[in-house]
């Protein structure tokens, strides 16, 4: 016997509903989020398994995979499918044409989606806390490494407001020798008072060559006319400009210092030598492609499986006599833009990755769809070397193409 749950979550509480296999309602229940709403979910579905029946045969659909609630469902041996919510909404619009949203009436949709389109969800994989270790780490460096771009990009529109001759002197603001010079003088006054020495010792400290030439160049710059803002505006943009430096720094140290846990949880897992032996592959990107493929060795049925998630298949949309082949535009942002980024590093790391692509744009495919058919093909051999267990061989990688090529 199968039973089929709907779990519509909150923050602080879920729906949920229990159907049998022809779709009767057999309890409903409003759960709070914890230990105490886990044991509550356990002891209504108990009502209606048998004592020696497998927890396998509770089949739970929720729309998010993340978090402790479903790693407990997981972890009690159910099958948990992550619905995303546009499927939600259209099963909603095939039940009911009133338009009418509850909370109650979302877990009815979930349960009746799963027991009619399990096979057609994915199921929450059972990865490794290893791996769910390196994910929050991955995730949580590639923030801030998103939230320092944002403030320089802040920093930038402000200095364009009422410095503009700042951003002719450090064309580049996240070098140190910018952020340092910028710090000691925000405005357009204290700037033109630099002098060669203090700019000198700001490239010295950067490692920068050339260092005369530069300092020069800098003060050259910061001195030249140019059109100023009002003192009062002047004097609040440069504490603001302060500030987005003091965030600024901030936020590369600790960026500097997640790199290293990333580095030393990515080091610990089975699969590290795997994910190194693959051109283009880093500690950095590696441990992030680890992390959004995950580990679960039974997510992937097959190659295409793996492709398809990842979002570099083609996607073929085929109506009577019309067929269109497009980029898929649902996928793993924060995986997609690390595949992208180990194709572009595999143009130089592997000469059989550039010969793939090289072939590709000489039929007249662009840039960007080329390196995108250049990252499906490597997912596809990471996907080889996982299942084998092997590392990374060129010549084996690339012997069927090459031999085409020829």
């Amino acid at each position: 016997m199968e039973l089929f749950v709907g779990d519509d979550w909150a923050s602080d509480h879920h729906d949920v509903e229990i159907q049998d296999q022809t779709g009767r309602r057999l309890g409903k229940a409003r759960l709070p989020e914890g230990v105490e709403g886990i044991a509550r979910l356990h002891g209504l579905l108990a009502r209606f398994l048998p004592e020696d029946a497998d927890p396998s045969q509770v089949l739970i659909g929720i729309e998010t995979d993340r978090g402790p609630w479903p790693a407990a469902l997981v972890a009690a041996g159910y099958r948990v499918f992550a619905v995303n919510p546009r499927q939600s909404a259209r099963a909603r619009d095939r039940l009911g044409v009133s338009g009418a949203k509850s909370d109650a009436g979302d877990a009815h949709v979930l349960a009746d989606l799963v027991r009619t389109d399990a096979h057609q969800l994915l199921e929450v994989a059972g990865d490794s806390d290893l791996a769910d270790g390196v994910q929050g780490l991955t995730r949580a460096h590639q923030a801030l490494i998103w939230d320092k771009t944002r403030h320089v990009l802040r920093l930038r529109a402000t200095l364009r407001d009422y410095f503009p001759a700042a951003l002719e002197a450090f064309p580049e603001l996240t070098e140190p020798e910018a952020l340092e010079l910028l710090s000691k003088a925000p405005d357009p006054d204290r700037a033109a008072r630099l002098s060669r020495k203090q700019i000198s010792a700001a490239l010295k400290r950067a490692r920068r060559r050339d260092i005369e030439g530069k300092a020069a160049a800098i003060q050259a710059a910061l001195r030249a006319p140019a059109l100023g803002r009002g003192p009062v505006l002047t004097t609040a943009s440069a504490a603001i400009t302060r500030s987005l430096i003091t965030v600024i720094h901030a936020l590369a140290g600790e960026i500097s210092t997640l790199e290293n846990e990333v580095k030393a949880s990515f080091g610990q897992h089975p699969d590290t030598e795997i994910y190194l032996s693959q051109p283009g592959l880093g500690q950095i990107l590696g441990a992030r492609v680890l992390a959004e493929f995950g580990d679960d060795t039974t997510r992937y049925t097959s190659a295409k499986a793996r492709k398809n998630y990842a979002g570099t298949s083609p996607l073929t949309i085929a109506s009577g006599r019309k067929t269109t082949v497009r980029a898929r535009h649902v996928h793993n942002d924060r995986l997609l833009d690390a595949l992208t980024r180990q194709a572009q590093s595999a143009l130089r790391a592997s000469p059989g990755a550039r010969a793939y692509y090289d072939t590709l744009r000489a039929r007249g495919v662009g840039h960007h769809a080329a390196l995108r058919q250049l990252a499906n093909r490597l997912v596809g051999l990471l996907h080889g070397c996982l299942k084998t267990h092997t590392p990374y061989n060129e010549t084996t990688a690339w012997a069927h193409h090459n031999t085409i090529a020829a």
